[in-house]
């Protein structure tokens, strides 16, 4: 076994996998870019190495700096963790050269599964079912099209080195698969270097199912059950779980037992995942191996009860795996939801800066541990309370995982983790999650790839989260400001006849748009549990919400509750299950006189052009005095490793212009303004 391993990546990864060292007693060696100088991975570690300056391509992707790390800490081995070079067969192959250890697969697998077309290849030579299509590269769009009527549209049509949805079209028609054909093409060649575009099937009402399989140096593989992972928003997963609700136990017979047939194809050593699409039928076809841990490995943990980084560590050290295919049990229900730095309400723009509050729910499971017999939750994080969250990466917060004995206890279970879930100075994406969670169509498990275009299209807006009771909100404002009027009352030194009086008739005053809120009246009594009538509905309320707290625990007319209640000078901001009001509590006479004040507009921006998230602005291209139409390029901002463009949204000409290229941008910060 390993001495001391170094681990060539940062964030929540880095951390979870300090955790299995730590376990097994081995020494680990942190790396960090200058803007992870105080990141919690560099804290965790026994040795930190600084390897460059935040971008990624001169530290984290630099690999003669991690070489040259691993030599002066004597690492004898790197585990890479997932994205950056994971799933670089170079490095791989030079860490072997230097004779350095690579937790991970031997650089002949990466390289198989690496490329989209080799890899089908390889699927088909190894029994594999794939996608009826065209796996060599296509070379002008007119013979794209006469292949994809071949095939029979829908098409998708992909490019060989894509990845995170770049490259990749769908056509149902001629038209569409010539148009597609040429921007896959352009886009394949300026994101990768790499324009060769194939041709495959489009297969209706998707699944993306992916299996969990495991090789070592001494020919056993395994296979960890599967995952569902079709909750997508462009591309990117967003809720994965395991099991899967939807395929039977023969359909995940059959695709494990061709994940393993392709993994032992490629003599494969390590952790891997064999990506399937599935259709509504339960026909399954080969999409990609992810030759590298997978950011939602928790779910197959809960599960298995296996560590599957200290499988790879094991394995990388030449152990053999410890169990055979009928050891590996599959317990309960496992449920993970990404949580990103992003505003869902504006697009999910990204959303950088200082964690001012950071307080997950309360733990019961941890990661490197034993999974408890009745579950619990688990968050895997590399962030902390006070931290930064850095524009140069991408924008996880933490990964929240629950397990429980089925899959309506997990999403119950991750509906109050969420609740419980405290994220102040950044904004997070736990509103979309929760609304999520709550659809009917989910919780029935009647869902696929295309879920989230079809239903929040649109965007997402605060009038999509759904609430079983939207009135409770109300009701606990009223019972916190109750608390607020008692502890009022019993300050001393109070005047005879002028002292506080907590009185029972309020009235709730919802903050609407534009200053149309809305009046709610309430009658409150006090007895072993607050008690808010309001209208022919009655809340007996008792909480454990205390001032300058955010989270508040407790039961309404005997069920158990988690939400968040926060005081913003005389406002109350409440939440619950996804759902956020502001709200004041007040006398009937203060509601009336509030009701008459003068709504003061809000000033008017529409002849700025303001920047819609924290980040750094790569490019102004336009000058003053310049006209610009509708839909021109007006700038562009990079957060999160993504370009953002920022276009004219209607005909004008520039005044000035008020940010210069390289400056750090903050949000609704003036870029532009017009005459």
């Amino acid at each position: 076994m390993f001495k001391k391993i170094l681990i060539a990546n940062r964030g929540e990864i880095a951390c979870r996998v300090i955790k299995t060292a730590r376990k097994l007693g081995i020494a680990t060696v942190a790396v960090y870019s200058e803007a992870d100088r105080d990141a919690r991975h560099v804290e965790l570690a026994d040795q930190a190495v600084c390897i460059g300056p935040p971008p990624s391509r001169e530290s984290y992707l630099a690999i003669d700096k991690i070489i040259a790390a691993c030599k002066a800490t004597g690492a004898e081995a790197v585990h890479p963790g997932y994205g950056f070079l994971s799933e670089n067969a170079g490095f791989s192959k030079r860490l072997e050269e230097e004779g350095i250890v690579f937790i991970g697969p031997k650089h002949y697998s990466i390289s198989a599964m690496g490329d989209k077309i080799a890899s089908k290849k390889l699927a088909l030579e190894a029994k594999v079912n794939t996608i009826p299509g065209w796996n060599a590269a296509i070379d002008t769009p007119e013979q794209a099209v006469e292949i994809a009527k071949g095939i029979g549209y829908p098409v998708m049509i992909k490019a060989s080195a894509g990845g995170g949805g770049k490259g990749l079209r769908v056509a149902f028609n001629d038209k569409e698969a010539f148009e597609g054909f040429s921007s896959c093409r352009n886009e394949a060649k300026s994101s990768f270097g790499d324009d060769r575009v194939f041709i495959e099937k489009y297969v209706e009402e998707p699944r993306h199912i992916e299996i969990q399989v495991l090789g070592d140096a001494h020919g056993n593989t395994v296979y960890l059950h599967e995952r569902e992972c079709s909750l997508q928003r462009r591309h990117q997963k967003v809720i994965e779980e395991a099991p899967s609700s939807f395929i039977s136990d023969a359909t995940r017979k059959a695709m494990g037992e061709q994940a393993v047939q392709l993994a032992k194809a490629v003599k494969y050593q390590s952790a891997g995942t064999v990506e399937f699409v599935v259709g509504k039928d339960q026909s399954f076809y080969f999409l990609e191996m992810n030759t590298r841990l997978q950011v939602e490995h928790p779910v197959t943990e809960s599960i298995t009860g296996i560590d599957l980084v200290e499988q790879m560590i094991r394995v990388a050290a030449g152990e053999a795996l410890p169990f055979k295919q009928e050891d590996i049990p599959r317990r309960g229900w496992a449920m993970e939801c990404r949580i990103n730095a992003e505003d869902p309400f504006r697009g999910f723009l990204p959303s950088t800066g200082r964690l001012v509050r950071y307080l997950p729910p309360p733990q019961t499971m941890e990661a490197a541990r034993p999974v408890p017999e009745d579950g619990g939750v688990r968050v895997d994080t590399g962030v902390y309370e006070g931290g930064e969250i850095p524009m140069q990466y991408d924008s996880m917060i933490a990964k929240l995982i629950v397990h429980g004995k089925d899959r309506n206890e997990a999403i119950a279970r991750m509906r109050e983790a969420l609740n419980a879930f405290v994220i102040r100075g950044v904004s997070s994406n736990i509103p979309f999650q929760a609304a999520l969670l709550a659809h009917p169509k989910f919780v029935a498990g009647d869902f696929n790839t295309g879920f989230i275009a079809e239903h929040y299209g649109h965007g997402f807006r605060a009038e999509d989260v759904p609430h079983d009771d939207p009135d409770f909100l109300v009701a606990l404002a009223a019972a916190a400001y109750r608390r607020y009027r008692e502890r009022a009352a019993g300050i001393s030194g109070q005047l005879a006849g002028h002292h506080a009086v907590i009185g029972d008739y309020f009235v709730v005053v919802i903050k609407g748009q534009l200053g149309m809120h809305t009046y709610v009246p309430v009658h409150v009594t006090c007895a072993a549990a607050v008690t808010v009538a309001m209208g022919d509905k009655q809340y007996a309320i008792d909480h454990d919400w205390q001032f300058g707290g955010i989270r508040a625990h407790g039961h309404c007319n005997g069920r158990e509750f988690t939400a968040q209640v926060e005081r913003h000078g005389l406002w109350m901001r409440v939440e619950h299950n996804g759902l956020r009001i502001e709200a004041q509590v007040m006398s009937a006479r203060a509601a009336e006189l509030l009701r008459v004040m003068p709504f003061k507009a809000p000033p008017d921006l529409s002849k700025f052009l303001l920047s819609p998230m924290p980040g750094l602005l790569v490019d102004v291209t336009v000058k003053p005095g310049q006209k610009v139409q509708a839909g021109e390029r007006l700038a562009v901002i990079e957060a999160m490793k993504m370009e953002n463009i920022l276009t004219a949204t209607q005909d004008g000409v520039v005044a000035e212009v008020m940010a210069a290229k390289g400056e750090s941008l903050a949000v609704d910060q003036p870029i532009l303004s017009f005459v």
